[in-house]
């Protein structure tokens, strides 16, 4: 067991439940499968420690905060494993996935590439590329929103990556690679008894090969800068040179790939995801819309946005805040016990999966009042500081948080601060928002309508 000092300082009474409608063999794993969000959110209502069923295998959804970050903040006792290890399908032995020592040698590497006095130069191109993107917009024209940004976060992401070395061609081709292999990885994390994954059917050869072709696409990049040797001021580049800062060992070029095609990911998928949400938001409520066009107007005028106004743009950072509170990229992950310990004065076996959603905290009434409004202003002033610590996890916290969260919300601001200046965008008459919880959640189909507020 571990000791008292390595367990949730006791200051209140823990409450304790099991999960309802557990089936036989597979457990909860058919309302994760069927309808994830609703079986995950209604959970904190039967404790702050909520035993569930995957397959044959016990596991415990933390769903108060303190609880999460306490499981979050050890990871020698809650390391990273379960059923997401499938992701390592994906992204290799990368940071995202990487435990115990290689995560620890990997994050002293990478850390400094993620510096703050580096975000600027990141995202130097990110306006170019969201214009180029707009220009082709026309008034009254319908853009699948949730579409239109995955093609330029890619765009974005890889551009950060690789500089200006890669085609428009072999970008749209790793995305659709890597859209097949998102898909697939979710849909194996959640059929524990892993049966299907090894039939041979047309859907399994599309995920290898799509798997395959997207770590093709990236190893060929980093073959072809290690023979030119430039610094090219991108991300790859930084990767390539970073060394630790006591034994100067690098990374190999497996770990850059692991870590590159991470990057794609976070940097395409869930930044691309957050956006649609934001536009679809701001659409469906036009008085947060004209407040952000308002702060956006008063702060750039008939300029372009640059990184050197995102400070300004205080309630545009609330909205993007809101968005990701609703709708967390990383709705679902989970750690692995590495010796019986206790959460909540609840014994945990070694072994045993600890589950933590950020969609089930997002959408606790007792953690944000009316959950499900659309409300930016909850983060402004003093309503700020009543929301609980840890309450807000998009993404993560402790040794494991995402490093790139900086970069993140920089992109994501830039790049709402240039689309909502030129345009205003409205959700098609009939169409619906239905969040797909996927390897991360996805906006899904978002048609909405082009209306133009001043020209190119």
């Amino acid at each position: 067991m571990t000791t008292a000092k390595e367990s949730v300082k006791q200051e209140r009474s823990w409450s304790f439940g099991t999960a309802p409608g557990a089936v036989p063999l597979l457990g909860h794993a058919l309302a994760l499968w069927r309808r994830p969000l609703d079986f995950l959110a209604s959970l904190p209502a039967h404790g702050d420690l909520v035993e569930i069923r995957l397959g044959p295998s016990r596991a415990y959804l933390a769903c108060h905060p303190e609880l999460v970050h306490h499981v979050l903040v050890n990871p020698r006792v809650f390391d990273k494993g379960g059923v997401f290890d499938k992701a390592r399908q994906l992204l290799g032995n990368s940071l995202s996935v990487s435990r115990g020592d290689d995560h620890r040698f990997q994050r002293r590497v990478i850390q400094p590439a993620f510096h703050a006095t580096k975000i600027a130069d990141y995202t130097a191109a990110v306006g170019d590329d969201t214009r180029a993107a707009i220009d082709a917009w026309r008034p009254g024209q319908t853009q699948d929103i949730g579409e239109a940004m995955h093609a330029l976060l890619m765009r974005v992401a890889a551009r950060t990556l690789f500089s200006t070395s890669v085609d428009t061609a072999t970008i749209e081709e790793a995305r659709q690679c890597l859209l097949t292999v998102s898909e697939g990885i979710y849909k194996r994390t959640v059929a524990p008894l892993g049966l299907k994954e090894k039939l041979p059917t047309a859907e399994n050869r599309r995920y290898a090969w799509s798997n395959t072709r997207l770590r093709e696409i990236v190893e060929t990049m980093i073959s072809e800068r290690r023979r030119s040797d430039e610094d090219h001021g991108d991300l790859l580049s930084t990767l390539l040179r970073a060394e630790h800062p006591e034994s100067g060992q690098r990374l190999t070029d497996e770990e850059v790939l692991d870590q590159v095609v991470t990057f794609l990911v976070a940097g395409s998928e869930t930044t691309a995801s957050t956006l649609a949400f934001v536009f679809h938001l701001m659409g469906a409520h036009p008085e947060v819309e004209e407040r952000v066009h308002a702060e956006i107007d008063a702060a750039v005028g008939d300029r372009s946005p640059v990184f050197d106004d995102l400070p300004k743009l205080e309630y545009t950072r609330a909205v993007i805040t809101e968005a990701l509170r609703l709708y967390p990229p990383s709705w679902m992950s989970m750690r692995v016990a590495s010796a019986d310990t206790e959460l909540g004065g609840h014994p945990i076996p070694s072994g045993a999966m600890v589950v933590y959603s950020a969609w089930a905290m997002h959408h606790n009434p007792e953690l944000f009042p009316e959950p499900e409004k659309f409300d930016p202003d909850r983060w402004l002033d003093e309503r700020a500081k009543n929301v609980p610590r840890g309450a807000l996890l998009p993404f993560g916290a402790g040794s494991h948080k995402c490093i790139g969260d900086v970069l993140a919300l920089t992109e994501t601001a830039l790049i709402v601060a240039t689309i909502a200046s030129r345009w205003r965008l409205r959700p098609v008459p009939g169409s619906t928002l239905k969040p797909q919880p996927k390897a991360t959640l996805e906006a899904g189909t978002l048609p909405m309508r082009c209306e133009q507020r001043r020209p190119s």
